[in-house]
């Protein structure tokens, strides 16, 4: 099988998933843009997690053009990317009992504010207690989770839960148990994943949703600019210091 024909059913298996989320998820996707909206309207703030993988997606909706300004990552050391050394490490503490809730208390999170959770498996237990954390809390919770690993594998979460079931909404990324899209003769292990690509569009369509949603009730979407066109800095400035008591990642 030659590389170009693995490259292009890599490519078919990921618009089919693209394709399939924005049909099936459509009603939810709807309804997390809805939530972040209510959220920004009534001044509140706005948060995103993965572990691991997972936080590629966060990050990417966190200080970048055409996102929201007030949209923060909220940081676990250790386990938000795999600079950690070693990177195994990171993976075992995802499945550390308490660690969530101490994050969590030390945050700047508090009580009408939003928090979106990626964690593909949902099983472990740093975004299962984040959840009920959170929720506890007072935040609303949006989850962003493959739905299939709650029925094909077990959690590993003291109380035998899942992140879907601590979530106000989720958001279902259809991806199979594995996160591999392609197998061949001669390459022992599945591979190609698909997660990253399928969860940041679901998280860029949630909040795009969001944009459209505050636009409708009159109120601008505090969006930055691209720093590196005409203006961009200026624009940015003037979001940053009008919404500066909800933006994190400054100080």
């Amino acid at each position: 099988m030659s590389e170009s024909k693995l490259a292009g059913q890599f490519f078919d298996a990921a618009i089919g998933l693209l394709q399939r989320v924005r049909d099936e998820e459509s009603a939810n996707v709807a309804a997390a843009g809805t939530a972040i909206a209510d959220t920004v309207a009534a001044g509140g703030r706005l948060f995103a997690f993965g572990a691991g993988h997972s936080s590629l997606a966060a990050q990417d909706v966190v200080y970048r053009a055409g996102g929201f300004a007030v949209m923060n990552l909220l940081t676990v050391p250790g386990v938000v990317g795999v600079d950690v050394m070693p990177a195994t490490l990171g993976s075992a503490l995802e499945r550390v009992d308490g660690l969530a809730g101490a994050v969590l208390d030390s945050s700047p999170a508090r009580a009408g504010d939003l928090l979106v959770i990626i964690s593909l498996s949902g099983r472990n237990a740093l975004p299962v207690e984040m959840a009920m954390k959170a929720r506890a809390l007072g935040l609303t919770v949006i989850g962003v989770t493959s739905v299939a690993y709650a029925t094909e594998t077990t959690s590993r979460n003291l109380t035998g839960t899942y992140l879907k079931d601590h979530c106000d909404i989720v958001l279902d990324s259809k991806i199979a148990v594995g996160d591999a899209e392609l197998t061949a003769d001669g390459i022992e292990a599945p591979f190609a994943p698909a997660s990253t690509v399928v969860t940041s569009a679901l998280m860029q369509a949630m909040m795009a949703a969001a944009a459209g949603e505050l636009v409708e009730r009159g109120i601008e979407p505090p969006l930055l600019r691209s720093g590196n066109v005409d203006g961009g800095t200026e624009w940015n400035d003037r979001v940053m210091t009008e919404y500066g008591n909800r933006i994190f990642y400054r100080h």
